[in-house]
Formats: C-alpha cells, structure tokens, sequence
C-alpha cells in the first residue's frame, strides 16, 4: 500500500509499478488486455510516471484496476499533478503552437532573399531529350 500523504501522479504510478515488480510493458499490456483496447504501449505509461501527461478518466479507471488501489487515490494524485506549473518544453509557445521547420530538399541552397529552388526541368521532350539545350 502507498505511504499516506499528497503524492503526484506519476511518482505514485512508478511506486505502484516497481511494488509489483512490473515493467512499464506489463503495465502497458495489463492495461490494454483489462480494457480491450490495444492501442496503449510502453511509451505512454512513461510518459505518466514522468508528468508529460495524464492519463485520462478511461485509463485511470483501468489504472486503479490494474493496480488494485482505490480510484480516489488516483484521482486525487491527478488532480495534485494538473495543479502544477507544467514542466520547461511542455508548455505553449508565446502566440500559439509552433510552426514545424520545413526540411531543405536536395539541390535547394537558402539564399539571403528566401530559399532559391532548384531549377525548373526542360518541359518539351525534344528539350529533355538534348539534357535542357534545345
């Protein structure tokens, strides 16, 4: 049984798994064959026991189940946990989300106005044929 007292989420979810001598896999797959939904893995009970995120009313029910330890119990460490500042990274950047980077394709150099593309292809086959010179 978990010692008394305000505890987070994911060091409670970690206790709890390492008390069992269970893998974050065996949590993963105990998990999905209680609930009949194949879809969880390893990477996002990993998650949980590190604040990333937190798991949602569905998986903590199953969790509890699990586990064997009161849904309270889990509902309470969740509703400490949302209470926090969320970690450096994990928050939102100023003004939304951020943008993905666009990748640089071959033969495509940036240039000081904007990235230059690559010159256009010969488009008369007879142009293609003589390699652009026609």
């Amino acid at each position: 049984s978990p010692p008394p007292g305000p505890r987070l989420l994911g060091p409670l979810l970690a206790e709890l798994r390492a008390a069992r001598g269970w893998s974050q896999q065996r949590v993963a797959a105990e998990l999905c064959a209680a609930a009949g939904v194949p879809t969880l893995t390893r990477h996002e009970v990993s998650r949980w026991e590190r604040q990333r995120r937190l798991p949602g009313d569905f998986w903590s029910g199953w969790l509890a189940v699990v586990l064997g330890v009161p849904g309270e119990l889990l509902a309470e460490a969740a509703a400490r946990s949302r209470r926090l500042p969320r970690p450096a990274g994990a928050a939102a950047a100023p003004g939304g989300p951020r943008r993905p980077v666009p990748r640089r394709r071959a033969g495509v150099t940036a240039a000081p106005g904007g990235p230059r593309r690559p010159p256009a292809r010969p488009t008369s086959r007879a142009a293609r044929r003589d390699g652009g010179r026609a």
